[in-house]
Formats: C-alpha cells, structure tokens, sequence
C-alpha cells in the first residue's frame, strides 16, 4: 500500500490553520558597491543567463548535466505582499508524553512546536511510519527524537538507531538528544567516521538506548560485530535525500535489511524524488507521508550575485565584501577540499579570523572550527558542501558560495544555514 498522505496542503482539516497578515512589500536588496572604487557587485535582475558547471564530476543521484540559471540566484524581496502565519494544533504540553520529559522540553523554552513537530509527534507517538518532507531548518530533529524519547521512557529496553548523512549532523543530532535527556539514565553512543573507532567500540559495550551515527562509521561497526542492528526496533533516517546524492544507497539497504522486519521507521527529506520514492516503498509499511514545505527557500532570505569582470581577483572581491561591518557570521562554500584550505589560509593571512571544515580535515579539527564559528570566535567558516545540510548555527548573516553549487538543491541547503528561525539573512553567489 503507497503512502497515506495527510496534512501537506490543508492543515485546518486537523485542526490547525493559516492565517494571513499584510505586510508592505519593499526592496530590502543592497544598493551600493561592496567598495567604493570597487565595481564587480552588479546584481542583475531577471539574467535569463543559465550557468553549467563544467570540468567537474557529476553528483550521484541523476545530475548529471546539470544546469542552474543564474536569476535563481536572485530574489530581492525579503518582505512580501502576504505572509502565512502558522498556528499550532498542540502545546508541547498538549502531547501524550511523559510528564519529565515535558519539563525538560519546556525548561529549553520550547513551548510552541513548529510545524513538522505538530504534525508528525502524534504520529511517531501512535506508532506510525512516517514520511516528513520538510525544509532544513524547521526543527524536525525534536519532531522525531520527542516521540523517540518517550518511547524509550516507556519501554527502557528500546533500542533506536538515528543515520545522518553527515558528522556535524549526527553530532548535533546527539546533542540535543542529550538536552532532551538531562537528568535521565538515556544514553546515547555517537558513530560517525574521522573520530577513534576504539572509542566507539568501547561506548557499544555499556548500557545505551540511542546509537547515532554516519552510513560508512554504522556499517564498519556491524562489520566487525560490535553492532547489532536486530536489536534495534525503531529506526530514522535524516536527511535520506541527501545520504541518497552521497552514495549511501546500498549502505542504506544493507542496515535496513538487517533489522527486525517488525519496526518503526522514520524517513525524513527535504525532496520527494523518484529515487525516494523508492525507497520509501521499500523501507516503511503503510507510512504517513506529511509535508511542510512550501518554497524552496526561506522567505526571509534575500538572495543576489557578484559578477567577476575578467580579470578581477576573486579572493580580492570576497575580501571588500567581509570587510563590510554587516558580514558579522559569514559561511562561504567552495566545491573541493583543496580550494577550501586554500581560501581559508589566504585570509588568515589577510586578518580574518577564519576556520574550515571538509573531508581532509579529522573529527576533532572540524568539530573545533565548527564550535569556534558557532561562539563567534570565528567571523568566518569556509566549508564543503558536508555543511550544507542540517546543521544548526544560530545568527550566520551571509552565506557566500565563492563557487557555485553542483545544483539547485544544493544551492537551496547551502543559504538555509542563514535566514534561521524567522531571521533575515543574505545570500550572495559568485558568478562570471
């Protein structure tokens, strides 16, 4: 039986509902140069110039030849003629869970859930397989690590694995489980890979109800016998869209075939392809398919190009925008792991204070530049796209792609690291 789909375009049928408020709508784009004597910041709008990113091996996942056009770069208007605002079936106080549990969630002043969280929690809560389509961003990490949590109050002998694309993710991940669990004896076991596997190893031997963890990192540990995954009766999978374009496919297949056929499964992405389709079909059993997302991006993002004039140095250009007092927590993309170090030493040799993170670098040097640019020790983080999804960094004024993304998803999960929780951000995009 397909998906049983619910609540992704009228949520007043469950007892939610959108109102609307009027709001005027203005330009809110810059309207100066990045440098007085410096001219290469001309946003044009409507370019109907397409841009094709050539010399580079293309993504998995059915990209190849892709094409993005450059005015998708472009969206001036941070305020428009109609805004949505969403108001809530439930508190968190409302749901079916446990009283401590509810104490804690409320002591980390969550009150209000957003929208993924109204719609799923009941769900997860009835013991449903659930399919979340939802922005980064819109808090579905607490959609489903509540329910979790509640189930494994319950029930202590419950075992959960949670697989995320990516370090950083599955790291953060963990941690706010953590926050949800504080003075509970929940424990949870971190996996991911470039951090000491003896370590982990040595973790999976004590007493733990949540293992968290990267494809690659859960697949080696089952290898060598230190996991067993028919142990584990529920299941999720994050950010499956983007594990699915890294090539986790079969790793994927292989962990899920491994477990108890009896199982709750949770399957969250930001897209719905063919692909997920797929494996929605083959992983989860008469799912609840819920969708929040309404635009690809968030509404308070205003989005411009900088144009190279031939010649021009880019580092040079990139350099008289950070210098500009409002590029206060910057997050520049570039596409490999060399260019990545490289822009990130030449400005530190230029006085920025700067850090990096991609796949060269071990568990620890990331998680160091990640914690420093997340405090505001570091102004700026120069990453691969291994940041682009997931991650939570409160306060980034700009997202610069110094090189353009592989496509327009990823493009889309590169700028939601800014313009956050209902803040404004700026999103600029090198081009030329």
């Amino acid at each position: 039986m397909g998906p049983q789909k619910t609540f992704s375009r009228n949520p007043s049928r469950h007892g939610g509902a959108f109102k609307r408020t009027h709001h005027s709508s203005r330009n809110a784009g810059y309207s100066h140069s990045p440098h007085p004597q410096h001219s290469s910041y001309r946003p044009r709008r409507g370019s109907s110039g397409g841009f094709h990113r050539g010399g580079v091996a293309p993504k998995r996942g059915g990209r190849r030849g892709a094409h993005i056009d450059i005015s998708k770069f472009i969206n001036k208007t941070v305020i428009t003629e109609e805004a949505e605002i969403f108001t809530p079936e439930f508190l968190f106080k409302d749901f079916n869970i446990q009283e401590k549990l509810k104490q804690n969630i409320l002591a980390k002043g969550y009150n209000e859930p957003t929208p993924i969280q109204d719609r799923v929690i009941p769900h997860i809560l009835h013991g449903k397989d659930v399919v979340g389509i939802a922005n980064t961003g819109t808090g579905k990490t607490a959609a489903f690590l509540v329910p979790l949590i509640n189930k494994v109050l319950l029930n202590p002998s419950e075992k959960v694995i949670i697989v995320a694309p990516t370090r950083e993710l599955a790291q953060q991940i963990d941690q706010e489980l953590k926050e949800f669990v504080a003075g509970f004896r929940i424990f949870s076991v971190c996996v991911v890979g470039g951090a000491p596997i003896g370590r982990q190893i040595s973790s999976l031997r004590y007493q733990y109800n949540f293992v968290i963890g990267t494809p690659g990192r859960i697949k080696d540990l089952i290898e060598r016998k230190c996991l067993n995954l028919s142990q584990f009766k529920s299941v999720v999978l994050d950010e499956a869209d983007r594990m699915l374009d890294m090539g986790f496919i079969n790793d994927m297949k292989y962990m899920m075939a491994l477990m108890p056929k009896e199982r709750h499964t949770l399957f969250f992405s930001a897209t719905f392809s063919p692909e997920i389709s797929a494996l929605v079909k083959d992983f989860l059993k008469e799912p609840i398919m819920i969708s929040v997302k309404k635009q690809d991006t968030a509404a308070g993002i205003e989005q411009d190009v900088v144009r190279l004039r031939p010649g021009e140095d880019k580092v040079e250009v990139l350099h008289n925008l950070l210098i500009q007092p409002d590029f206060k927590k910057v997050l520049i993309f570039g596409r490999t792991k060399h260019g990545v170090e490289k822009l990130s030493v030449a400005l530190v040799k230029r006085g920025f204070k700067a850090g990096s993170i991609h796949g060269d670098k071990n568990q620890g040097q990331r998680q160091r530049a990640l914690d420093l640019f997340k405090k505001g020790v570091s102004q700026i983080l120069v990453a691969t796209d291994v940041a682009a999804r997931g991650l939570d960094i409160s306060g980034v004024s700009h997202v610069i792609n110094f090189d353009i993304p592989e496509s327009y998803d990823d493009y889309v999960h590169r700028i939601g690291r800014t313009g956050r929780a209902g803040n404004k951000g700026k999103a600029l995009t090198f081009v030329g």
